[in-house]
Formats: C-alpha cells, sequence, structure tokens
C-alpha cells in the first residue's frame, strides 16, 4: 500500500473531481475535519466509511484497510523491529480469529434451547412502559408471574393492564414508592431504564452516594433490596459519554457495590432481526458471581422495514405532487439523513411522526407475499396521511444554519421517539410512501418495528402509542439476551 489513508481519499476525491467539501457534506463533517483526515492529522469515525464509501465509488474493504494500515505505521514508524512485531500480531490475530469462530459457532443462541422449559420466571420492571420483557417472555412462551411493575405515565398503566396479567396492588406510579425488601429473593429477573442524570459528586465513583436523589439510585436501591437474580439496565448509547464518561464510571461503581457481576455492551436492533438503527447500551447482572457470560453474536438481517407496512388505500394523508418531488430531488436523496426505500430505517424516535427529515417509502402497486414473520396487509386509517400543512416542515431540510437531510421507506427504521407524535422532520422520523406519495408510519406499523406482533392491543389514543413504542426496548434484542444467558438457569 504505497499511499496512507487521508492520502488515498484525497487521490479519489480528485479523481472524481469533487471539491473538498462535496464529500465533507456529503459525509456530514465540516470542510475543515477532512482536510485534516487527507493530512493525516486526525482520524475519521467508523460511522461515517458507508456514506463515505458511496461518494468516492469504493469498496468498504479498501477504505478499512487503508484505514487500518495507517494506525499500525503510525504506531511503529519509529520503531526499528516492527516485522518481529507484525509476525507476532500476526500470529495472536490468527489464534483469536480461530477462537472466535469456534466460540460463536457453539454460542448460536438462535439454536439455544431453554434448559427449563416449563419454569416459571418471576419477573419485576421499573419505568416498565409497554412491557417489552413481558412481552419477549410471550414470545419465547415462557411462562412468567409479574411481581411489580411501575410506570409515572397513566396512559403506559392503560396499555399495560390492557396486555399483561398484573394485579392493581402490583403496580406503582412512581418508582420511589418500590418496596424492595418485600420482593427479597422473590425476583428472578429485574430489568429497567431509567433516564440518567449528571450525578451530585460526579466523579468521586462512591456508588450509592453519588447516584442519591437520581432515577438510576432508585433502580439501584430495588436491586439491592430485592436481590434478584439477574437484572437488565439499558439506556440510551450515549450513557457511555455522559458528563465525559463520569455518569457510566459512577453506575459501574453503584453496581460494584450492589456485589453483582455484570456485563455491559452496545447493541444495535438491526443485528438482531429488527430493521432499525437503534443502539442502546445493556448491562446485564449476575448475583452468581460464577457466571461469565457473552452478549449474544449479530445476525443476518432477513428482513425490510417495508416487510412491516400495513397496506395503505386513503389518499387523504398523501403528499401531493410538490411534496414527492422535492424528496425525491437529487439534493435531498444524497444527504445522509433522507432516505427513500432505504434498507435500513434510521432509529426511530418518539416523536418520530412529527418531524420532516427521516425515512420515506416508496410503494409500487404489487402484490406482496408474507411468511409467518413478516405480516399481514391490511387497511391504514387516513388520519395517517400527512396533510398540506405539515409536509413542507416534514420534508424540509432545515435551515441556513441547521441542515438534516431526509429519508423515507427505509427498511430499517429509525429509532422510534416517544414524541413522535409531534412529527419531526423525517432525518429524525419514519415516513413511507405509496404510490408517489407519502405518508408517516401507523401506531402498529412502530409497535411492529419494536418487536410486538399485532395481537398488541392498543387502547390510548395514537399519539400516546407513538410515544410508548419510540420509549421501548426492541423485544427482539431483549429475545436474544434472554436465549444467550438461558434465562431459565436462573429460575429459583
Amino acid at each position: 500500500m504505497e499511499v496512507t489513508f487521508g492520502e488515498y481519499i484525497k487521490q479519489r476525491r480528485n479523481d472524481l473531481g469533487y471539491p473538498l467539501r462535496k464529500v465533507a457534506s456529503h459525509i456530514d463533517i465540516d470542510q475543515s475535519t477532512l482536510g485534516k483526515v487527507e493530512r493525516n492529522e486526525r482520524s475519521l469515525s467508523l460511522e461515517h466509511f458507508e456514506n463515505l464509501c458511496q461518494i468516492l465509488q469504493t469498496d468498504k474493504s479498501t477504505l478499512l484497510n487503508y484505514h487500518y494500515s495507517s494506525k499500525i505505521i503510525e504506531d511503529l514508524k519509529e520503531y526499528p523491529e516492527y516485522k518481529e512485531v507484525l509476525n507476532i500480531v500476526n500470529e495472536q490475530l490468527g489464534y483469536y480469529i480461530t477462537k472466535q469462530e469456534s466460540f460463536k459457532f457453539l454460542q448460536d443462541w438462535r439454536e439455544r434451547e431453554f434448559s427449563y422449559p416449563n419454569a416459571t420466571i418471576k419477573i419485576g420492571t421499573m419505568f416498565s412502559g409497554i412491557g417489552a420483557i413481558e412481552y419477549a417472555f410471550e414470545r419465547l412462551n415462557l411462562k412468567t408471574k409479574i411481581q411489580f411493575a411501575s410506570d409515572i405515565d397513566n396512559f403506559a398503566k392503560q396499555s399495560y393492564f390492557a396486555n399483561y396479567n398484573i394485579k392493581e396492588e402490583n403496580w406503582y406510579n412512581d418508582v420511589h414508592n418500590i418496596d424492595g425488601e418485600k420482593y427479597k429473593n422473590k425476583l428472578d429477573i429485574l430489568v429497567g431504564g431509567s433516564p440518567c442524570q449528571s450525578f451530585s459528586m460526579v466523579g468521586k465513583r462512591k456508588g450509592f452516594d453519588d447516584t442519591r436523589g437520581t432515577l438510576f439510585y432508585e433502580f439501584a436501591r430495588v436491586v439491592k433490596e430485592s436481590q434478584p437474580n439477574v437484572f437488565i439496565f439499558e439506556n440510551v448509547k450515549g450513557l457511555l459519554n455522559h458528563d465525559n464518561g463520569n455518569t457510566f464510571e459512577t453506575i459501574k461503581a453503584t453496581f460494584d457495590e450492589l456485589g453483582y457481576k455484570y456485563f455491559y455492551q452496545v447493541l444495535n436492533a438491526k443485528n438482531f432481526g429488527m430493521p432499525q438503527h437503534r443502539e442502546r447500551i445493556f448491562v446485564v447482572g449476575f448475583k452468581d458471581n460464577s457466571v461469565n457470560f457473552q452478549f449474544p453474536e449479530g445476525i443476518t438481517l432477513e428482513h425490510k422495514m417495508q416487510d412491516f407496512l400495513e397496506d395503505y388505500t386513503d389518499s387523504k394523508y398523501y403528499l401531493k405532487e410538490k411534496g414527492v418531488k422535492f424528496v425525491t430531488s437529487s439534493k435531498n436523496r444524497t444527504k445522509r439523513y433522507t432516505q427513500i426505500n432505504g434498507e435500513i430505517a434510521l432509529c426511530q424516535k418518539a416523536n418520530q411522526q412529527f418531524n420532516w427529515h427521516g425515512d420515506f417509502v416508496f410503494e409500487e402497486e404489487i402484490e406482496s407475499k408474507f411468511n409467518e414473520f413478516v405480516f399481514d396487509v391490511n387497511e391504514v386509517e387516513e388520519k395517517y396521511y400527512l396533510s398540506e400543512k405539515t409536509k413542507d416542515y416534514v420534508l424540509s431540510s432545515g435551515t441556513k444554519t441547521f441542515k438534516t437531510a431526509v429519508g423515507t421507506d427505509l427498511e430499517v427504521a429509525r429509532p422510534l421517539l416517544q414524541s413522535m407524535h409531534k412529527m419531526h422532520r423525517s432525518g429524525v422520523d419514519n415516513y413511507v410512501t405509496h404510490s408517489g406519495r407519502i405518508r408517516k408510519l401507523t401506531p402498529k406499523e412502530c409497535l411492529r418495528l419494536m418487536g410486538f406482533r399485532d395481537d398488541f392491543k392498543q387502547v390510548v389514543s395514537d399519539t400516546q402509542m407513538y410515544r410508548q413504542a419510540g420509549n421501548s426496548i426492541v423485544v427482539d434484542v431483549l429475545i436474544a439476551i434472554l436465549k444467550q444467558m438461558d434465562i431459565t438457569k436462573f429460575v429459583s
């Protein structure tokens, strides 16, 4: 390889006749940053590689080869014995890859069978929402007993009670009121994902003393008091870097104080069967310190977002010709946040349905085939289609100072937001089209993209259902975790 990573990018850019600003805009970084990358003064995040390959018209493996070779050269260029180092690295990598392939073959979570399939798992949930873990157990055909659940949102309570078997006395509107001692040694698994504030004593990392007064403290308190055999704590990926990483360090210190052996990893829903870019951090803790847990390996995505869509018959909510031309223009389609018929939808959020920068779908009048996983086609009510009043906002690329790219019909959805009923731009929310016209996703489609099947009962307004779907955990990711650990082995 005769050139560095930065030199290769510059060479490809010049060969194509592209100015620096064109490539920088396409991969969504500023021009000066790309200039530093080309001069090998700064590294480029791997998240930009897909778009960089696209505009430079090169394959990803070539870019990665230059990327990693440049990193190695930077580390070894001053060391005279670099050849011996490379030989050692080559041997160790060969051993590592062989070991990983063997492990992956033995640990495929899809092929695992539960040790005690007739066991009844005793579960407790905090910040329960619409019960992602409860629904995961239902899809796994495992019996459960809900010891308690909780959520401050009364609409979430309505959805929860309509879909799961729980007594009123086992529901808590306020997590502060949960008496963990009441459930001591009566929980096989506790699941929750609290909003995480900066902690008052952040940086000191004194466990409970640092987190007191926060919602995370309440989760940790209930773990300490109830002593579940397993806990799963879920949160946004940004938790890792929140407050320069101090927040997560304090959280880890708290789990250390609890005495649980825990493991954490960021998992993306698109790697576990759901066509949605949704990265979340999962912390899995075990009371038994002898447990060695490995997170489940990702699988090949077999379904597109379009497999989860309903049929659209009412024209009231479709965009007119002007709106269609706007989102299908070459300018908008080359933007990073805009996709039409994309294979993987961008992460859906709670305010998904009211943002013009996002995912759009264009559907031809063709007959679709469905298997037991792909849902039957049903009619969609007119109220789910966009009006003339909102289309210009949803499909706008932004202002002079803030630009995003729009997109529809992603095959993997953007993260569902709890506020998606507000209709953000389509760079944030998901939208679909039909016969050249654009509409937003329905609540049922949002639920499907979160892993909930059509048997999930909607008893709240569409606005609330959008919020609840966007706030949920993706059921399929939880299923992978539960199968990987064989949750039935932790039933007491």
